[in-house]
């Protein structure tokens, strides 16, 4: 979690992180509309803000998988849950609907701690094709 401020106007909002990005260079968190409604940034899109950590994960709580690969093109996204198929891995495809569009990110496992969850993309990321991260599933 972590207290976003727009500088212009002091406006601040909590936000929960819940994926990489952003995927516009020199930003450095897209927000939701909500969130940018209650900063005031709706209008002129883009702002100055300050981050400050408020609160850090739990990896206790929830269930988390393994992001393989984001795609703008479903097809993309379809060929590579194809693939981590063939390797006996459960996959699915999650849809992310970004300012700068859609994308289908497709993520592998579902591993009960952030531990297991870590150890599974080891173990992807050393076939040397893929980049990982882990990710919260929302349950």
């Amino acid at each position: 979690m972590v207290r976003v401020t727009n500088l212009r106007n002091g406006k601040q909002t909590q936000v929960r992180i819940n994926d990489r990005g952003p995927f516009v260079a020199d930003r450095v968190i897209d927000l939701s509309l909500s969130a940018a409604e209650a900063i005031e940034m709706v209008g002129p899109g883009t702002a100055q803000v300050r981050l400050e950590v408020i609160a850090g994960p739990s990896s206790e709580k929830g269930s988390f998988a393994v992001q393989v690969g984001a795609f703008r093109e479903q097809e993309n996204a379809q060929r590579l849950k194809i693939e981590m198929e063939s390797r006996n891995l459960p996959v699915s495809i999650a849809t992310y609907d970004s300012p700068s569009g859609l994308f289908y990110r497709v993520r592998v496992g579902r591993a009960p701690t952030e531990a297991d969850a870590n150890q599974l993309a080891g173990q992807l990321r050393s076939t040397g094709q893929l980049t990982t991260f882990v990710v919260r599933l929302d349950e």
